[in-house]
């Protein structure tokens, strides 16, 4: 009898998620733990009849939609993206299936679609995502359930943290090591295993971060943050990266604090959110550094107090020279050149901080004056991303309150099938700030 209540309330959850599903019966089973075999019976069942081979998932269909999703896909070094057909890809235990509406255009991806930077393949890039939550995975957390319902509007950060490793519980999600074990150096999620098969050979495709530039994607649950309705889908992508990423490194690498003198050095996606934050923050004077007058120009409306053109003049002189001949508190590097990663260095005053964001060709050197580093308490330090689980949220806020400018930081927005060219348009220099791909 206790087993024949327990199905009618597995019947009733059914009509929404799976994981809530089985979240439903397993606390049913609690009162009458005699059933647990039979539980388990159930669920062993489905699990293998969700699974397949491979976890291909080929008769699956998500809330009635479709079995099958698109995906852009990186085959090999500056070959194009091509499109191809997926299964639908499965979350596990907390995670979350996103049905994306808009990613983000970043360099990072383009390091790896140039080959600059290693990455397993062939694999789907795109790592700056918003989205509509459609399912989560069985056995999720009843507090991820309850924070992140199907329907509910969510932002993704590209660093996606477990939440239980070493750095994680330190909070420190940024050096999250099963990101960096399993995502970063295997192109998998945290069980070892990628979420993307494609339809016509069930071979798998890696993932890089939650390969976001296809129309759904699974992301670990700590690595969301829910998206009010205020906020809209497509500009709000870059929270994910660009803005993560620049907080981050104002935040915990630099530590900003008001009536700071900021050097910014190439003025990108994340060098522009830079300039946001550091106005934010109430940095004193703001110097925007570029090669770019257009992108100079821009940067005044993020908050740039001053422009260097650095084809034009000298870049750490006329630092200098705005700064009383110290030089700034902190300089950031937001490009990925040993030039500029020279620069930053020379920029600082004595015992201030530079900061790298930019990534660059694998194994690339910048070189610094060891004598000025210790004379002069210069601080290099690197920094990757934000916390997501901490900054993301207040991101959030800043965006909601207007002190962050999404709509003028996305200048480009473009049709998924146009993904391709966004990136050669990237190489080119041809973005001023940041172009996103809408999916939705």
């Amino acid at each position: 009898m206790a087993f024949h209540r327990s199905s009618l309330l597995l019947r009733k959850a059914l009509g929404g998620s799976r994981a809530a599903a089985v979240y439903s019966f397993s606390r049913s089973l609690l009162c009458d733990s005699s059933n647990y075999s039979d539980f388990r019976r159930w669920y062993s069942s489905s699990e293998s009849d969700n699974k397949g081979t491979n976890m291909s998932a080929s008769g699956y269909h998500v809330n009635s939609g479709p079995a099958y999703m698109r995906g852009a896909v990186f085959w090999e070094p500056n070959k194009p993206l091509t499109f191809e057909d997926f299964h639908m890809p499965r979350p596990k235990a907390n995670e979350v299936l996103i049905k994306t509406k808009a990613c983000g255009v970043c360099h990072s991806d383009l390091h790896v679609i140039k080959g600059e930077l290693p990455f397993a393949s062939p694999c789907v890039v795109g790592h700056e995502i918003t989205g509509e939550v459609v399912e989560l995975g069985p056995l999720t957390d009843s507090k991820i359930i309850e924070r992140f319902p199907v329907g509910s509007q969510v932002v993704g950060a590209f660093i996606m943290p477990c939440g239980s490793c070493f750095f994680c519980s330190k909070g420190q999600d940024d050096l999250c090591e099963s990101f960096f074990a399993y995502n970063r150096a295997k192109g998998t999620l945290y069980d070892g295993e990628t979420r993307l098969f494609l339809r016509n050979s069930g071979k798998p495709v890696y993932m890089y971060s939650m390969g976001g530039l296809a129309e759904f994607c699974v992301v670990p649950a700590h690595g969301l943050t829910v998206l009010p309705n205020s906020l809209p889908y497509t500009e709000s992508a870059i929270l994910g990266c660009a803005v993560f990423t620049a907080y981050g490194a104002m935040a915990h690498a630099a530590e900003v604090r008001p009536g700071d003198a900021i050097a910014v050095i190439g003025i990108g996606g994340v060098g522009s959110s830079c300039l946001q934050i550091a106005r934010a923050f109430g940095a004193s004077e703001i110097i925007a550094v570029d090669v770019q007058d257009e992108k100079l120009q821009k940067a005044k409306i993020f908050g740039a107090t001053h422009a260097i053109n650095a084809r034009k003049e000298d870049a750490v002189a006329k630092i200098k020279e705005i700064t009383g001949g110290r030089g700034v508190d902190v300089a950031l590097e937001a490009l990925g050149r040993s030039q500029t990663f020279s620069q930053c260095v020379q920029s600082v005053r004595d015992g201030g901080k530079a900061v790298m964001i930019g990534l660059t060709l694998s194994g690339a050197k910048g070189e610094v004056d060891i004598n000025h580093l210790v004379r002069r308490q210069i601080k290099v330090i690197g920094s990757y991303g934000g916390r997501a689980r901490q900054d993301l949220p207040k991101l959030i806020k800043l965006a909601e309150r207007g002190i962050f400018n999404l709509e003028a930081a996305v200048s480009r927005k473009c049709k998924f099938e146009e993904a391709g060219e966004a990136y050669k348009d990237l190489d080119q220099g041809s973005i001023v700030g940041r172009a996103v791909v809408e999916i939705m």
